[in-house]
């Protein structure tokens, strides 16, 4: 593999998609060597097939809003790669969403949820929708029209579209009645649905269970517990309100949470009416945490930072891509950080995760700690097939099992010689070679 005429060939022919190079580059450069040992590889063009989608469309979505003002928003759907099953992975509603952002999301989705072990390929959708202000007939009457388009190109055994960011419960109900009526049929062609309609009843907190169970399995490895361990998260949403449920049923203490306004930090911990309160302020609409100082005396907002400067065992980011730079990195670090784990998609600048790793701060990337989202549709996908649902017991005794098979498997291929667990490298490698491996054995098509 020449690294670096495969990177400049990819740099122009997609200039400027800053994100989706970026995760190409993370990936190539953990499995470089791997790929060199496999001559295979080369002859059938694994990576420069890898490295493109398989296709990506493109639409407009019209909607009228509640004073009849027609709007017009651009809508996406990248298939990215399908050989280990049908195409997987969320739609995300957000003002910031582009190709590149997609495409990057898409890519990494690829690997996530090979090392799922469960049947699925990568793909991301979504659109430039902003939900803030807009009320819930805004929403639907938008959610209609972007299925329109997408229902063309979806379907149980071909493409599998769950929620992401802007797109929960509610979104994925509007676009799931329209689908049911497009077709006339009811399949799990959608992940997120509602637990009394198909959903898996702990979708919603799986990205941040998952996460806290990767770390858990990380602690384990290095003899120790999430008891007593104290840990700051970013974000407030699904994500982190996951995340900090499950850091406080283990006996760890959530001292941060954050948003596009600033951070809070907790010196008494986010555990009980305060992690519910967590739902209260994404449930109202306005994207802010500054109220949770106001209602709990004991917490203090910092207005327009990002909570690395706060000393913890356990950095968790949950917001979104590349939120953690350089300068945050070195704060956790000459804090004595311990762990830091991506349970957001690449929420790590390559600076700051250079960083960590040059420490030999032991760092976990999003593909692998994040992946308990994915598994969990995985998992109600399997239950929409098989017409049944689970407990919420036994979806978290599966997930469970999943994010410690991912641990192990990062564990494999990530060890050195030294002892120090290249996580990175570890399931860049393990989700590739699954992958290419199915691609030697379908031909080139």
């Amino acid at each position: 593999m020449n690294l670096e005429k495969i990177m400049t060939d990819l740099e122009q022919k997609h200039p400027g998609e800053v994100e989706y190079l970026q995760a190409v580059r993370e990936v190539l450069e953990s499995v470089e060597e791997v790929y060199n040992q496999n001559p295979q590889f080369e002859s059938a063009g694994i990576v420069e097939r890898l490295v493109e989608p398989d296709r990506i469309l493109t639409f407009r979505v019209p909607w009228v809003d509640d004073n009849n003002k027609v709007h017009v928003n651009i809508g996406y759907r990248v298939q990215f790669n399908n050989a280990i099953g049908p195409y997987k992975g969320g739609l995300r509603f957000h003002p910031s969403v582009n190709l590149s952002i997609l495409k990057f999301l898409g890519f990494e989705q690829i690997f996530k949820n090979s090392l799922t072990t469960l049947p699925m390929g990568g793909g991301k959708g979504g659109s430039d929708f902003n939900a803030k202000g807009k009320s819930n007939g805004e929403i639907m009457r938008f959610c209609q029209s972007f299925m329109l388009e997408l229902w063309k190109i979806i379907g149980p055994e071909t493409d599998v579209p769950a929620g992401d960011i802007g797109v929960g419960g509610r979104e994925i109900g509007y676009m799931y009645g329209m689908y049911k009526k497009l077709v006339g049929e009811h399949t799990g062609v959608l992940t997120g649905k509602g637990r009394n309609w198909g959903g898996s009843i702990l979708r919603p907190e799986a990205t941040g269970f998952g996460g806290v169970y990767f770390v858990q399995e990380i602690l384990r490895t290095h003899n120790m517990e999430i008891e007593g361990k104290t840990f700051c998260l970013s974000g407030f949403g699904n994500v982190a309100w996951g995340a900090a449920s499950k850091i406080s049923e283990l006996g760890g203490k959530v001292l941060t949470i954050s948003g596009p306004d600033g951070y809070i930090h907790d010196p008494e911990g986010i555990s009980g009416e305060k992690i519910d309160y967590m739902l209260e302020l994404r449930a109202s609409n306005q994207d802010i945490v500054k109220p949770y100082a106001d209602k709990f005396p004991g917490a203090t907002f910092y207005p327009g930072k990002r909570p690395w400067e706060v000393k913890c065992d356990v950095a968790m980011p949950c917001a979104t891509q590349n939120e953690l730079h350089l300068e945050d990195a070195n704060n956790l670090i000459n804090n004595g950080v311990t762990i830091v784990a991506e349970v957001a998609n690449m929420p790590c600048t390559p600076e700051a995760v250079n960083a960590f790793l040059g420490n030999k701060i032991i760092f976990a990337p999003g593909k692998a700690v994040n992946a308990g989202g994915v598994s969990t549709s995985g998992l109600e996908m399997t239950q929409n097939t098989m017409k049944l649902s689970w407990t919420a017991e036994e979806v978290d005794m599966r997930l469970h099992q999943i994010m410690k098979n991912i641990h192990e498997q990062c564990v494999t291929h990530g060890k050195q010689s030294d002892g120090y667990i290249n996580y990175v490298k570890g399931a860049n490698i393990a989700g590739f070679l699954k992958v290419a491996n199915a691609m030697l054995d379908q031909g080139v098509v």
